[in-house]
């Protein structure tokens, strides 16, 4: 500071920016989960086929969503539980999005994590949970191999029979099913 200023006006200045901060974070937490609950509603209401989504327990801020394969795709059939974690500036941040069931998928890690380009760079505020269920969702049928997380997946994909063999090998292990 270049400025000759008592001590004690500073501390009070950084004391009335700290209060500021929190207030301003307190309304923007606020509309947050105000935009969240409209979601939820929204979802609940959408009667989209094969997804669906709801806070787990109390924290409005993290959610687990169910979505199942699309017809007519090798993923036809199979559940899927992801979890949905929405930061404090969403929705103009994305969401961490990542599958809780295993996926074999070329566009998803061993982790769970999804290459999909709305949850990264070309995510807009105007996306909503919904929105981002049936993108995955999509996904699962149309899998991007120019950008594979997965490259196993991503060179089985050219041949669908022996891709679904493993698939379904993969989601048995991973679920606990015998054979």
């Amino acid at each position: 500071m270049a400025q000759n200023v008592p001590p004690g006006t500073v501390a009070a200045s950084d004391s009335n920016k700290n209060n500021n901060e929190r207030a301003i974070a307190g309304r923007d937490s606020h509309s947050v989960s105000k935009r969240l609950q409209h979601e939820l509603m929204t979802l609940m209401i959408s009667m989209d086929k094969g997804i669906s989504a709801f806070p787990d327990g109390d924290n409005l801020f993290k959610w687990v969503g169910t979505l199942t394969g699309p017809a007519s795709t090798v993923y036809e059939g199979l559940s899927y539980r992801l979890s949905l974690e929405f930061p404090s500036s969403y929705p103009y941040a994305a969401p961490t999005v990542k599958f809780i069931t295993s996926c074999f998928h070329p566009n998803v890690d061993l982790h769970g994590n999804i290459c999909l380009d709305i949850l990264k760079e070309k995510w807009s505020a105007s996306y909503d949970v919904r929105a981002i269920l049936l993108s995955i969702q999509s996904l699962l049928g149309e899998p991007n191999n120019d950008s594979p997380l997965n490259g196993h997946a991503a060179e089985l994909w050219a041949n669908q029979v022996a891709y679904k063999k493993h698939l379904l090998e993969h989601y048995k292990k991973a679920n606990g099913e015998s054979k």
